[in-house]
C-alpha cells in the first residue's frame, strides 16, 4: 500500500486538463527520485471505455495487458514513461459489479448493503491495492457530479483512517475572463471549493486554469475566500505544448511544496527531454470521428513527440461523397490512415490510400487503416474490384479481411476483442525490420476483431527471403511481420507504404515515440528535400 497520496480533483468545468496535471506531477516526483504511481477514478458505470464513441468520450487507450482504458492512461504513459495496466483504472462499473456479486456469493450475510461503508469499503481496497511509495489518485468529472459523490466520500474516509497530513488534495478549476468588464471571474472557483467543503474535503492546493496568465489580485481573492495558503494556488494558462507543464510546475517549485506537505524527502536532479521545436510537416489524418481532436490523442500526439507539427484531421465521409481526394490532400506532405470500426466513411480513406500509392506520399496504415491498404491494392493492383472486408460487405466475393475465427460466436462486444501486447515476428530485409533497428521479433498492442484473410489470399503476399536484400516483385503486397496472423504490409518501390496491424501509438513516450513514427516523418523529409 502507498505510503503517501495526492488526490486531483476538478471543478467547474470538465476537460480542462486534470489528467495533465496528474500526469505531470507524477513525471515531476518521479523525477525526483519517489516511486510514484498513478490511479484513475473514472465514475461512469461502464466497465472500461471500450465501448465508448470516440466522439464523445475521445480515444480508448490499451495497456499491455489488454485494458482498454480513459485516455487520461495514454497521459500518463507518455509523461512518466511507464506501462500502464488495468489496476491504473477504477470505473464506477467495476465497484459496483464487485459488491453485487460479493451480496450474491453471500459474503455480505446479515447486511444490509448500502454505499456507506460496502461500496466506499470497495474503493478504498481498490485504492490501499495499489504499488508504489506515493499514489497520484485523479478523480474524473468534476466536483458536484451526482455519479461521483461515493468516490469524493471514500477518498475522505481513507484520508481520516490514513492521516491528513499522508493526502495532499489539489483541486484543479478553471477561471473564466470576461470580456465585458476585463476581469477574471473568481466565483466559479469559489463554490466548486465549497462545494468541496460540503464533502468534506478541504483543498490543500489550487491549480488555477486559465486561457492567458492571470492577474495576482485574483489569485489572492482566490486564496482568501478558499482557504488555501497563497503559495499553494498555482496558475496554470494555455500553453501550445502540454509538455512544457512539468518544467512549469518545477519553475513554481511545486515539488518542493509537495514534499513539506507530505513530509517526504526528493533526491537527484529532474530531467525532461520534452520536443520544443516543431519542423512544419503537414501530415493529414483521414478519419471520421471529428467531434474531438480527442478521439486519436494517442497518433496526434505520436507525431508531435517527433518534433512535427500535429496533424490534421481530414475528414473521410466528405472525401468519400466529393470524388476528388486531391481536394482535400494536396498540399499534405504524409498521409496516416488510422483505425475504427463501422462502414461508415470506409471508402474515403480507400481513395486517400490510392491517392498516396499512385503519387508516392508516404503514407502509414494503423489497424482499420492497413486492412483498407491491403483492400484497395487488391482492387486496383491485383484486379479483385470486388475485394472488401466481411466488416462492410458479408457477401463479398473477394473477403480479403475477414472477422477472426474466434469471434464469429461472440455475443458480448464489450472486451472481447483481440486485446494489448502479442510478439509478432519481424522479417528481415523489410522496411519494418530497419524501422526497429533489424530486430527480428517485438511486441506490440493490439484492438481488433478483424484481420487479413492470409490463407485464402497467400499466393498474392510475398514474405522475403532472409538471404535477399530486396523484394522486388511489385504485383505481390509484402508482409512484413506476423504472429499468428498478418502484423505489417508494405510496399517496396515506394517512399513510405507501410500498414499495420497492430497500435503503435499506444507506446510512444516522451523522448521516445514509437519508431514507425519516426521513419514515417523520417521518409517525409527525405522526399521533401
Amino acid at each position: 500500500m502507498p505510503k503517501k497520496f495526492i488526490v486531483v480533483t476538478g471543478g467547474v468545468l470538465s476537460g480542462i486538463g486534470k489528467g495533465i496535471v496528474a500526469a505531470s506531477i507524477s513525471r515531476l516526483l518521479n523525477g525526483y527520485g519517489l516511486d510514484v504511481n498513478v490511479l484513475k477514478i473514472d465514475p461512469y458505470l461502464n466497465m472500461d471505455a471500450g465501448t465508448m464513441n470516440p466522439n464523445q468520450h475521445g480515444e480508448v487507450f490499451v495497456t499491455d495487458d489488454g485494458y482498454e482504458a480513459d485516455l487520461d492512461l495514454g497521459h500518463y504513459e507518455r509523461f512518466t514513461g511507464k506501462d500502464m495496466s488495468r489496476k491504473n483504472n477504477l470505473t464506477a462499473g467495476q465497484v459496483y459489479y464487485s459488491v453485487i456479486s460479493k451480496e450474491r456469493r453471500g459474503e455480505y450475510l446479515g447486511s444490509t448493503v448500502q454505499v456507506v461503508p460496502h461500496v466506499t469499503e470497495e474503493i478504498k481496497n481498490r485504492i490501499k491495492s495499489m504499488e508504489g511509495e506515493l499514489l497520484v489518485i485523479e478523480i474524473g468529472g468534476t466536483v458536484g457530479d451526482i455519479e461521483g459523490e461515493v468516490f469524493f466520500e471514500a477518498v475522505r474516509e481513507l484520508s481520516m483512517e490514513l492521516g491528513l497530513d499522508n493526502f495532499l488534495f489539489i483541486h484543479t478549476t478553471f477561471v473564466p475572463y470576461l470580456g465585458t468588464t476585463n476581469e477574471f471571474k473568481t466565483k466559479p472557483t469559489q463554490q466548486s471549493v465549497q462545494l468541496l467543503r460540503r464533502i468534506g474535503i478541504q483543498p490543500n492546493m489550487i491549480v488555477v486554469r486559465t486561457e492567458f496568465p492571470i492577474d495576482p489580485s485574483s489569485l489572492d481573492k482566490i486564496s482568501l475566500f478558499t482557504g488555501v495558503s497563497r503559495n499553494m494556488v498555482i496558475n496554470l494558462y494555455d500553453t501550445k505544448n502540454v509538455y512544457e507543464i512539468p518544467e512549469i510546475l518545477k519553475e513554481y517549485n511545486v515539488h518542493s511544496k509537495i514534499a513539506k506537505f507530505l513530509n517526504i524527502e526528493l533526491s537527484g536532479n529532474f530531467d525532461w527531454d520534452y520536443p520544443k521545436v516543431f519542423r512544419p510537416i503537414k501530415i493529414a489524418l483521414v478519419g471520421k470521428y471529428l467531434g474531438t481532436d480527442d478521439a486519436y490523442k494517442s497518433i496526434i500526439e505520436s507525431i508531435f513527440l517527433c518534433g512535427v507539427e500535429k496533424p490534421r484531421v481530414v475528414d473521410s465521409e466528405l472525401l468519400e461523397e466529393d470524388g476528388n481526394p486531391e481536394e482535400f490532400l494536396k498540399g499534405f506532405d504524409g498521409i496516416i490512415i488510422p483505425g475504427g470500426f463501422g462502414k461508415r466513411g470506409i471508402e474515403g480513406k480507400i481513395k486517400a490510400i490510392t491517392y498516396a500509392r499512385e503519387r508516392r506520399i508516404p503514407i502509414l496504415g494503423i489497424c482499420l487503416g492497413m486492412q483498407l491498404m491491403v483492400i484497395e491494392y487488391f482492387r486496383n493492383i491485383v484486379g479483385f474490384k470486388e475485394a472488401n472486408s466481411t466488416e462492410f460487405d458479408p457477401n463479398t466475393k473477394y473477403p480479403v479481411i475477414d472477422i477472426m475465427e474466434e469471434q464469429k460466436k461472440v455475443l458480448n462486444l464489450g472486451g472481447t476483442m483481440r486485446l494489448g501486447g502479442q510478439e509478432m515476428r519481424i522479417f528481415p530485409n523489410t522496411r519494418l525490420w530497419k524501422i526497429y533497428g533489424e530486430l527480428t521479433e517485438e511486441r506490440e498492442r493490439h484492438r481488433h476483431r478483424y484481420e487479413v484473410n492470409f490463407d485464402e489470399f497467400k499466393e498474392h503476399f510475398t514474405i522475403p527471403n532472409e538471404n535477399s536484400n530486396e523484394n522486388n516483385d511489385e504485383k505481390k503486397l509484402v508482409v512484413s511481420a506476423m504472429s499468428d496472423f498478418v502484423e505489417a504490409i508494405e510496399l517496396n518501390n515506394h517512399p513510405f507504404f507501410v500498414g499495420v496491424q497492430f497500435h503503435p501509438e499506444y507506446r510512444s513516450k516522451v523522448g521516445n515515440p514509437h519508431p514507425v513514427f519516426a521513419a514515417l516523418v523520417k521518409a517525409i523529409e527525405k522526399k521533401l528535400r
